[in-house]
């Protein structure tokens, strides 16, 4: 049941991101040959109009196929639209993916609350202690950036916190403070701690939970910018990364321990997955790397600053190139996770 849940969590994702490029495209009267739902052998499927829709095999997520790396003579050919119209296609597929992610973040903080930045106890004697942080006090600034959730402190803790002090903006009474504190390395729990407690989720009102559910987004986003630039600076390695293989099995263990508090706990676990997921394709997608859309953008983005198309062989080369870079990548990344399970 768990793989099930995660494998249709990923046919989703998926489909919605084909579903921006196609209904973009067809906005733009750009031809779509075809728009399936599933990989593989086709099941079934029906041309209307100008499009074959079908049903694959394999329930794998979607495509969505316009011929762009073709040469056509027909005015509605994807190639022979302006260059912005393109772009808005190929843009398309990660919008809907934080589109989605929002959406998807509307149901979880207006069922479950926002993370609210607000200490909710300090204990006796310890660095949060000592600085003068209180409990009531909220946190608006950690080492000089303006946070809005309180799991923004803590994955700066994790992730920036190299020892030293760390300078805290609180607001206490409607009045903002200036405070510095010192963290101490945990033995047991193998962390920074500065000794406070949280207040937890807190309910929200429609316009909060609107803006909650931005900042969602947006925060989800921000980590994913995190990792690809720790992954470039070698903060994190190879070893770090993890495919659809890790990520179904991480997402079948959080399935499998929700159950046992019930569906809403389930249900809720399952949207953050969505959101968390949805964010990172739509990232993902986006960077300049050939055969994504991000690639595919910088292409059109030369055309439009130099008014002249990159040669079609060349740019189709480039791509392929890169489609047989990211399959190797995908094979590597597949193997690491599955010798995680097994191994």
């Amino acid at each position: 049941m768990n793989i099930i849940i995660a494998i249709l969590i990923f046919g989703i994702i998926i489909i919605v991101h084909e579903l921006g490029h196609f209904l973009i495209a067809k906005k733009n009267g750009i031809q779509v040959d075809e728009f399936c739902v599933g990989l593989g052998p086709t099941l079934i499927g029906k041309q209307i109009g100008d499009t074959f829709y079908s049903i694959k095999l394999f329930p794998f997520g979607g495509a969505c196929m316009m011929g762009e790396d073709e040469d056509r003579p027909e005015q509605n050919a994807f190639n022979n639209k302006s260059v912005w119209a393109r772009m808005a296609v190929i843009f398309g597929g990660p919008l809907f993916n934080f589109i989605l992610a929002f959406l998807f973040s509307l149901i979880v903080v207006g069922m479950s609350g926002a993370d609210i930045p607000e200490i909710h106890s300090v204990e006796k004697g310890s660095p949060a202690a000592l600085a003068g942080l209180k409990a009531g006090d909220f946190m608006t600034r950690v080492d000089g950036h303006k946070i809005h959730n309180y799991r923004e402190f803590s994955y700066y803790m994790y992730l920036d916190y190299e020892q030293g002090k760390i300078p805290l903006t609180i607001e206490r009474n409607g009045v903002e403070k200036n405070l510095s504190v010192t963290p101490v390395y945990n033995q047991s729990r193998q962390q920074y701690l500065i000794g406070i407690t949280w207040s937890g989720y807190q309910k929200a009102g429609p316009l909060k939970t609107v803006e909650y559910s931005i900042r969602e987004v947006g925060l989800q986003i921000k980590l994913t910018v995190k990792s690809v630039k720790m992954l470039v600076t070698r903060q994190l390695g190879m070893k770090d990364l993890s495919g659809p293989v890790g990520i179904v099995k991480t997402v079948g263990d959080q399935y499998n321990e929700a159950a046992n508090y019930g569906f809403r706990v389930v249900f809720l676990t399952m949207l953050n997955w969505i959101i968390l997921i949805s964010a990172n394709l739509g990232v993902m997608n986006l960077l300049p790397l050939p055969a994504l859309d991000g690639g595919r953008l910088l292409f059109l983005i030369f055309e439009a600053i130099f008014r002249k198309p990159v040669p079609r062989n060349l740019e189709a080369a480039v791509h392929t190139l890169g489609l047989l870079m990211l399959m190797a990548l995908m094979v590597f990344v597949m193997y690491q996770d599955i010798a995680k399970i097994f191994l």
